[in-house]
């Protein structure tokens, strides 16, 4: 019996070219002043150490800035750059610059699936504050209150096991009670070795009938009953 529900964002519940075409280019423009508006910042002191950490090198300010830039436009996973965008997207949220693309079938059974008493969850590379940012500041509204929880890369790489089997257990669920929804292979792969259960959104290009993972086109088609 599912009784929470694991979910990605990009690809899964949001447009990969929301965060491509939109948050990437908005902090990628204001990292440097960010970065050096923000230096003296505790939060933002430590996230700029862990660059340094991340890069092998003593930076300063205009080093960590295009460290920070070549991570962006190589789409790098690193954890202070996820940090940082988070903060600067912060922003844009709260000024009205964007807000969060949910695809309207995943706000809908998301709304669906949280009256029925399922336990619901992120797990996502963007940090999570970006996290709640997004789902904040929705098309849809505001989605935060669906939630029970969110995890980023600080509790594991998403394509490793053990990060599955640490939400499992933050979770206080086995791992064969949750439903992990991704559009990416090897994410779902981990978390089927970890014990959950797992569907494949294939909102572009056509199902592969040969994956073990089972495939939809859109959250419309997920029964959380009939997953396991």
């Amino acid at each position: 019996m599912i009784r929470a529900i694991l979910t990605d964002i990009e690809g899964t519940t949001s447009s990969i070219r929301f965060v491509h075409d939109v948050l990437f280019p908005y902090a990628r423009k204001h990292m440097a002043a960010f970065v050096h508006c923000n230096a003296e910042d505790p939060r933002v002191v430590s996230l700029l150490n862990d660059v340094r950490l991340e890069a092998g090198a003593s930076l300063d300010l205009d080093g960590i800035v295009a460290q920070l830039l070549a991570w962006i436009d190589a789409d790098r996973k690193i954890t202070p750059l996820k940090a940082l965008q988070g903060m600067i997207w912060a922003s844009g949220y709260q000024q009205g610059d964007f807000t969060g693309h949910i695809y309207p079938d995943a706000a809908a059974a998301l709304h669906k699936w949280h009256d029925a008493g399922l336990q619901l969850y992120v797990f996502s590379s963007g940090s999570v504050q970006a996290q709640q940012l997004l789902f904040g500041h929705s098309d849809a509204g505001d989605l935060t209150p669906l939630f029970a929880g969110y995890y980023d890369t600080r509790i594991g790489n998403k394509q490793d096991p053990a990060a599955y089997r640490t939400i499992a257990a933050d979770m206080g669920l086995p791992a064969s009670e949750i439903l992990f929804l991704s559009d990416i292979r090897a994410e779902l792969d981990a978390a089927r070795a970890a014990g959950m259960h797992t569907t494949m959104l294939v909102r572009d290009g056509s199902p592969d009938a040969s994956d073990i993972h089972r495939q939809v086109g859109d959250f419309s088609a997920i029964d959380p009953a009939s997953s396991t």
